[in-house]
């Protein structure tokens, strides 16, 4: 970080307070998956059971 003029100037690894992780990607894909397929088993089963 410096003080250029009147502001200051921060780099983009200062500016998000860190690195950032490949992991997050996995999280979400990860928790989609489960969703679409938590909501589907929801809509179909009763609609085979209903038959």
């Amino acid at each position: 970080m410096k003080i250029v003029d009147e502001h200051v100037e921060v780099t983009d690894e200062e500016a998000s307070s860190g690195v950032k992780g490949h992991g997050v990607r996995y999280v979400l894909a990860i928790s989609l998956l489960l969703a679409v397929v938590v909501l589907s088993a929801v809509w179909i089963l009763p609609a085979l059971l209903n038959q």
